[in-house]
């Protein structure tokens, strides 16, 4: 059985190789808010977790970058970007929140574009708002 683990700050760079694609895949939606660089540094730093999916002979199926923060009713674990089909499945997702839950999450959150908003209703996430910006 597969499973859904956080990497240790200490191991970011052994497994940056397997991960940097799955993460930059999902970057490439952000419109520029991101790159994969970036996000290596939000991680390296501890700001962000990195999340992976990890077969049982020790492939890494997926990956995401999670921010943890505390609204005053709610612990956010905010996806920044997620990516590879390991880490989307039923199976795999029940662990991610599970594992989220261990951090003291209280809800999962992201922005996603419609086709993805459409997809991640599969797994019960619900539309909360739209964001639009304009850059000024």
């Amino acid at each position: 059985m597969d499973s859904v683990e956080v990497v240790p700050l200490s191991l970011i760079h052994t497994v940056w190789p397997d991960v940097e694609k799955f993460l930059k895949d999902g970057l490439s939606f952000c419109e520029g808010d991101y790159t994969v660089e970036q996000a290596k540094v939000y991680i390296t730093k501890g700001e962000w977790m990195l999340v992976v999916a990890v077969s049982e002979n020790k492939l890494i199926k997926g990956a995401a970058a999670v921010q943890i923060y505390n609204l005053p009713n709610d612990r956010v674990a905010y996806i920044t970007t997620i990516g590879g089909k390991g880490i989307v499945s039923r199976e795999s997702f029940a662990k991610l929140k599970t594992l989220l839950k261990s951090f003291g999450a209280t809800k999962i959150q992201g922005a996603a574009r419609e086709s993805i908003a459409r997809f991640w209703r599969r797994f019960d996430f619900i539309e909360r708002y739209k964001i639009v910006e304009v850059k000024i």
